[in-house]
């Protein structure tokens, strides 16, 4: 009890910027942080870009020593094969990728991913030492037709089936109704969804998992509102998507701790 979760904010780049436009963007968040004071250990900052940009991206981290995570934005459910198109773990892992988006509202409505397809995309991020991201959240249709949490609670209790008391995860709570619709849900939502999230962690991996695991909030996320939600006691951090490809808006993002009130 009484863990000490470092924030999380993460940009998922989605099919937006060429690998020099990823690099670009990185040096320029960079020096964005670095003029603003920005301590690096009070927040984390991992980057998702497409999977042309990862070596490159990689690259300017290593060699710059940018204290920026980096991530895939989707993985395979096989490790190698004849699978066209197809981006398997181990690759991933040895381009340094610590982490991995899994199960984003957009795989789910666009390729028909089920939760099934998720758990096992879980499996393999696990098997080859990359933390998920694990994406859970509810349409417009979900809300009125079960209520809150039912459906994102549903979908993290099947997405889990492979992690244990030790595993590292990440869970991302993003209302389908709310992104991009620029109307984010209320802090006070959110937080009611993500506590129950936090349970269900409590109640598959163990207590000692549910105090470390970081729990973020995505859905129309912008420095306006960023503030708001950290307040709450079980958001650890925010999934950004379009904002994450502004540096100044990306970059008050992180900094919301220098907000008013915070």
């Amino acid at each position: 009890m009484g863990v000490t979760r470092t924030p999380l904010i993460a940009g998922n780049w989605k099919m937006n910027l060429d690998h020099l436009q990823a690099v670009a963007l990185v040096q320029k968040l960079h020096w964005s942080l670095k003029d603003a004071a920005h301590e690096a250990d009070s927040v984390d900052v991992t980057v998702f870009p497409p999977f042309t940009d990862l070596r490159s991206v990689q690259t300017l981290l290593d060699a710059d020593k940018i204290p920026f995570g980096l991530g895939a934005q989707d993985l395979s459910t096989h490790d190698s094969g004849a699978y066209t198109g197809e981006i398997s773990g181990e690759f991933l892992a040895k381009l340094n990728c610590g982490s991995v988006i899994i199960g984003h509202s957009e795989r789910r409505e666009y390729h028909a991913e089920d939760d099934a397809v998720v758990a096992a995309k879980v499996a393999q991020a696990l098997k080859h030492a990359l933390v998920p991201v694990i994406c859970v959240g509810e349409t417009s249709e979900d809300l009125e037709k079960f209520g809150a949490s039912a459906v994102p609670v549903a979908q993290l209790e099947k997405a889990l089936e492979s992690a244990s008391a030790t595993s590292e995860i990440v869970v991302a709570y993003e209302p389908v109704w709310a992104i991009g619709s620029g109307q984010a849900a209320t802090p006070e939502q959110a937080q009611e969804v993500c506590q129950k999230l936090r349970d269900v962690i409590r109640e598959k991996l163990g207590e000692d998992a549910a105090e470390r695991t970081r729990v973020l909030y995505g859905g129309s996320v912008k420095s306006g509102n960023i503030a708001a939600f950290m307040r709450e006691p079980d958001i650890d951090g925010a999934l950004v998507g379009g904002g994450s490809l502004k540096v100044d808006e990306f970059s008050a993002i992180i900094r919301y701790q220098k907000h008013v009130g915070v």
